[in-house]
């Protein structure tokens, strides 16, 4: 089974916080494969998982503060019995633009708190890593990625997070060295489909239900929050 975690701080504070950008890809993905409503919270996570499109996959949140990360993915690896190959984290990176996407196979923490604490949790810094762009902080990096996102970026927002999931089910199905060849190099103003070779075809008919929006991309259901603490 493949793991995918999305990083971010729980709290309503936190939502839709360019910190929590992890969280908001992950959102994505739930509507495509039809699991909408079936979160559960265990393991210090709220996590859902299925089969989609011939591939079995888990979408895992933390649910401690961002520091803490690495105790839910450390659990949630153990009840699994999943090895590394098969996870990939999903993180906020101030050092990337908006609108740019980098997926390595392995790397340092550089910086970023989520994953020191999934390294140092498991001992390893070899699992993958999608870094979602959110631009330069400037002075105050802190203040930062604890911002919302601008009204005039949402747009742009909108198709990175589009393309961020797609990057994750290329690499769910294609490895990290092919999705990253792939996505490294991709641009905003270039339709996601081209760069994934997906069509507005490929993509499951959902029927709209209470709590769905439109998207680029199709019907949409964010996962439901938790608040709880561990």
């Amino acid at each position: 089974m493949k793991i995918v975690v999305g990083l971010g701080n729980p709290g309503k504070q936190y939502e839709q916080t360019r910190h929590n950008v992890g969280w908001m890809v992950l959102d994505r993905l739930p509507a495509r494969a039809g699991w909408t409503g079936r979160s559960r919270s265990r393991d210090a996570a709220a996590t859902v998982y299925g089969r989609y499109n011939g591939l079995d996959a888990m979408l895992v949140k933390p649910t401690t503060f961002m520091n803490l990360s690495g105790v839910a993915v450390r659990k949630v690896l153990a009840r699994q019995r999943a090895p590394l190959d098969d996870l990939l984290v999903v993180v906020d990176d101030f050092a990337l633009p908006l609108g740019r996407l980098r997926l390595r196979e392995k790397g340092s923490a550089g910086g970023h708190n989520g994953l020191r604490s999934i390294i140092g949790e498991l001992g390893s810094q070899d699992f993958a890593r999608l870094r979602v762009g959110i631009g330069d902080p400037g002075q105050s990096a802190v203040d930062h990625v604890l911002s919302r996102f601008r009204p005039d970026e949402k747009a742009l927002v909108e198709r990175v997070l589009d393309a961020a999931a797609d990057a994750v089910e290329d690499w769910a199905r294609d490895g990290a060295a092919r999705a990253a060849n792939r996505w490294n190099s991709w641009a905003t103003d270039e339709p996601a489909a081209a760069v994934s070779g997906k069509s507005p075809a490929d993509e499951p008919r959902l029927e709209p239900e209470a709590g769905v929006v439109r998207r680029l991309t199709g019907w949409r259901k964010l996962l439901p929050h938790a608040d709880r603490r561990e």
